[in-house]
């Protein structure tokens, strides 16, 4: 297991759930984007996942999309793990349309909807 580094800038993560893969982003305090990529949908996933998170900050909390279905197991481990987990709704069709659909997006989404107190 790599190690998991609790100093750095705070940051908050997001998650794009689906079937077979997540696809995660993590943001800073003031909502600039840093990275993102995708993650199998799996007990191995979901750790490597939280230790990718981490290895940008300190994780203040998670918004998972679909807490009730396909992110259901990544919540139990994120929260497992000591981490805050928010459920974020899917964006309106309105933000879609306008934004466009794609994991990347909808991933960045869900971490700035918690940092901004939307979630």
């Amino acid at each position: 297991m790599t190690s998991m580094t609790h100093d750095g800038p705070q940051i908050t993560g997001g998650v794009d759930t689906h079937g077979l893969t997540h696809h995660a982003a993590v943001i800073d305090q003031v909502g600039r984007h840093l990275a993102d990529r995708e993650f199998p949908a799996t007990i191995r996933g979901y750790r490597d996942l939280l230790d990718w998170m981490r290895t940008h900050g300190t994780l203040i909390a998670v918004g998972v999309e679909g807490t009730g279905a396909y992110g259901a197991e990544l919540a139990r481990v994120l929260t497992a793990a000591g981490v805050t987990v928010v459920d974020v709704d899917r964006p309106d069709r309105k933000t879609r349309r306008m934004k466009g659909k794609s994991d990347p997006i909808d991933s960045y989404a869900a971490a700035t909807a918690v940092l901004s107190g939307r979630a």
